[in-house]
């Protein structure tokens, strides 16, 4: 025989274990100190500095390519 199961508690305990799981995203996005999320700022800002210091200048777009 099959075992019987509640279906209201199986969707509680799912919810249950979908909303911790948005909790510890949101601990971990939102639960840093100031200096925390200067430095990750700083580092992306850097970051994104670095690559447009390393483009290669592209051709203006009126001048046709040969």
């Amino acid at each position: 025989m099959a075992e019987i199961i509640n279906l209201r508690r199986v969707r509680k305990q799912r919810a249950r274990q979908e909303a911790e799981q948005q909790a510890q995203q949101n601990r971990i996005t939102f639960g840093r100190t100031k200096a925390e999320r200067s430095l990750t700022e700083a580092e992306r800002d850097k970051a994104a500095r670095t690559l447009d210091g390393h483009r290669l200048a592209s051709p203006p777009d009126d001048e046709p390519t040969p």
